[in-house]
């Protein structure tokens, strides 16, 4: 049953997050990772479909540190304000708040994190600074923080046709992260959502695929 709950941030304060439960007992736990148009109608899908699979899932609301009940749309408003609203977030912050989430849950089991978009960043950035086995989607910023270190496996989803991350830009993945499972589609970016005008089925179901297979490997259930 999936539910509205809050998690602890800095200080006092705490932020919304959205999660759900699978029906048996937990293969583990998964943090769902937003794009920059907030825990809208598409992340609580997704927050649901990884419970569906025998996960309990939650998304963090990050935007509520600067505005609460944030769901954007996607157009063209809605890109502005998301990157408006991300702009004003800091990384560690965020940081912690994924962490938050991971420890809120920890009693699922392993924890693993998946992120889409602004979020495929964070997720990328939770397996070296949490140490989480974690899925990136076309994360468009992952590049200039590909130096860190990574202390836990990694799986990238890009687009071939995705403007905002060239081949060459998916290539320094293959370079400075060589253990990471890299996977490229026919597909343009957000090819995941299926509210975009980008949404390509099939790559969505092969990257889903291949991202639960990750998951059951790492996070150690079968799916």
């Amino acid at each position: 049953m999936p539910d509205f709950i809050k998690i602890n941030s800095s200080g006092m304060q705490c932020i919304g997050a959205y999660r759900a439960q699978p029906a048996d007992p937990p293969k583990g736990g998964i943090v769902v990772i937003q794009e920059i148009f907030g825990v809208n109608a598409h992340i609580r899908d997704v927050v649901e479909r990884f419970a569906e699979a025998g996960y309990v899932a939650i998304a963090p609301a990050f935007f509520d540190h600067v505005e609460s009940d944030v769901e954007l749309n996607y157009d063209a408003a809605g890109i502005a304000r998301g990157r408006a609203l991300i702009s004003e977030l800091d990384i560690d912050q965020v940081m912690a708040d994924v962490g938050s989430a991971a420890d809120s849950i920890r009693s699922a089991g392993k924890i693993g994190v998946v992120g889409y978009c602004w979020g495929g960043t964070i997720a990328m950035l939770a397996a070296s600074r949490l140490g989480l086995p974690a899925v990136s989607y076309y994360g468009a910023r992952n590049v200039a923080w590909l130096h860190e270190n990574f202390s836990a496996p990694l799986q990238f989803h890009f687009g071939a046709k995705d403007s905002s991350i060239p081949p060459e830009a998916i290539e320094r993945h293959r370079e400075c992260l060589p253990a990471s499972e890299i996977h490229v589609y026919p597909a343009a970016h957000g090819f995941n959502c299926d509210r975009r005008q980008d949404f390509d089925a099939a790559s969505a179901a092969l990257a889903r695929a291949r991202t639960l297979d990750f998951f059951a490997r790492h996070l150690g259930s079968s799916p």
